[in-house]
């Protein structure tokens, strides 16, 4: 007698590394370790090019491009980028940040790409290194088995089929789904920062002028902040990342809400005044979160399947990138010499903690109005400046000599608000209402 579909287990195959999603941090780590000779398998629950948001990359994501040899690739695609322009509301003119001026002088410049074309690239890497790639299907369960064997993944395609993984080792890099953070309860919401956001993309947006054409631009405004990048094809990528209570008060259409959002903000709708909205306007809900692990005996989360904070300098992909570089020297290191494994796991953990421990501190006061004053007129005693213009290049996982300049600059920020203590206070008080939960359903 048959069974039935429904009763049917799902066709079993075996593999060394099962990789859960395929943007920047599956394609990475799924490039590097099937290089390495690892039978990798790559499930990405999208087809590509498919979009995705978060077009600005940093300096220190070009070494790991020409690392997984896909660096003129991106240069034909992306939009040259030397620096970042800020533009603050209660400063006359605007500032402008130039890489070349950080502490290392030999990564002055990145690029804006279309992720669409970005993760293309990447993902056609991991295939061209030896990893399979699954378009369309999904991950929908785990389980870890006992003595540190591995996991069984399920997964379905876009046609309802399903089948069944053993892995040695799972990596879990499905963004802000989460996969193995949400199935172990891990995720939390980032307590100490909140926000929303909402963008599109416009055609006949004026851009800086020269060599900083393709720069970006923060523009600061009442609830939060812009993000203005230029890309190859002519058009700009807006957003504002806001405060969740100004998502909660929309009342209007999203289209019109964010064209209003933008006309609160003169500097920026001045840039807009000729252009024109070419894209549907998209939101997203609070998405400021970490998990309370990085990482079990089988499995590793990287990139924003670990966490997401506050996209305000670029450091995403760069995050994506890097956590899938050390994901593949870890999982080398597990599977090949079993009795390092341990060690393996603690690096592990402290390069995932490091990345988004020292921009969240930047992030958390961005709006403060110390800080702002501290980044509108930069100083370079002690070489402060070029540290943070180092942080800004997402340098800080090599070894730059940043972090006594960038302690100096923290105690100059304290020192600053003690001396401003009233407007320090009031400015506490706003921020203590501006993160609270807001359920944006």
């Amino acid at each position: 007698m048959n069974a039935s579909p429904e009763s049917t287990p799902p066709r079993s195959t075996g593999c060394d590394v099962l990789v859960i999603g395929g943007g920047p941090a599956g394609s990475t780590v799924a490039a590097l370790l099937a290089e390495r000779g690892y039978r990798t398998v790559m499930l990405e629950k999208c087809r590509h090019p498919r979009f995705h948001i978060g077009e600005s990359l940093l300096p220190a994501n070009l070494p790991l491009l020409e690392r997984l040899g896909v660096k003129e690739e991106v240069e034909r695609i992306g939009m040259y980028k030397p620096g970042a322009e800020f533009v603050s509301p209660d400063h006359d003119g605007t500032l402008i940040f130039e890489f070349a001026d950080a502490w290392d002088k030999s990564m002055p410049y990145a690029y804006q790409v279309r992720r669409s074309e970005f993760d293309h690239i990447l993902v056609r890497n991991a295939v061209k290194r030896g990893a399979e790639v699954l378009e369309g299907w999904r991950a929908t369960d785990i389980r870890f088995l006992a003595d540190g064997r591995g996991a069984e993944v399920d997964a379905q395609d876009d046609d309802g089929r399903s089948r069944r993984w053993q892995a040695r080792f799972v990596v879990d890099a499905s963004g802000r789904d989460t996969f193995i953070a949400n199935r172990l309860k891990l995720k939390q919401r980032n307590r100490k920062h909140s926000s929303a956001a909402v963008y599109g993309h416009f055609a006949n947006a004026r851009r800086l002028n020269g060599r900083h054409e393709g720069s970006i631009s923060v523009f600061w405004f009442e609830h939060g902040w812009f993000w203005f990048i230029p890309l190859a094809d002519g058009t700009t990528s807006v957003g504002a990342v806001t405060w969740p209570y100004y998502m909660k008060r929309r009342n209007k259409p999203l289209r019109e809400f964010f064209l209003d959002t933008i006309a609160s903000c003169p500097a920026l709708a001045e840039r807009l005044s000729a252009a024109e909205l070419v894209s549907e306007v998209q939101a997203t809900g609070n998405f400021s979160y970490v998990s309370t692990r990085t990482h079990g005996e089988s499995y590793l989360l990287i990139g924003d399947a670990f966490a997401f904070i506050d996209p305000v300098f670029s450091s995403g992909v760069l995050f994506a990138m890097q956590g899938g570089v050390t994901a593949a020297e870890t999982v080398d290191a597990c599977l090949r010499q079993p009795g390092r494994a341990a060690a393996a796991l603690q690096r592990f953990d402290r390069r995932m903690r490091h990345g988004p421990r020292e921009f969240s501190w930047f992030i958390y006061r961005m709006t403060d109005p110390t800080m702002r004053e501290l980044f509108m007129a930069p100083q370079n005693v002690l070489r402060m400046k070029e540290a943070l213009l180092s942080l800004l290049a997402g340098d800080i996982f090599g070894r730059t000599p940043i972090w006594f300049s960038l302690y100096t600059f923290k105690a100059v920020y304290y020192l600053n608000s003690l001396w401003h203590f009233r407007r320090t206070l009031e400015a506490r008080r706003r921020r203590s209402l501006n993160i609270q939960d807001v359920d944006l359903a």
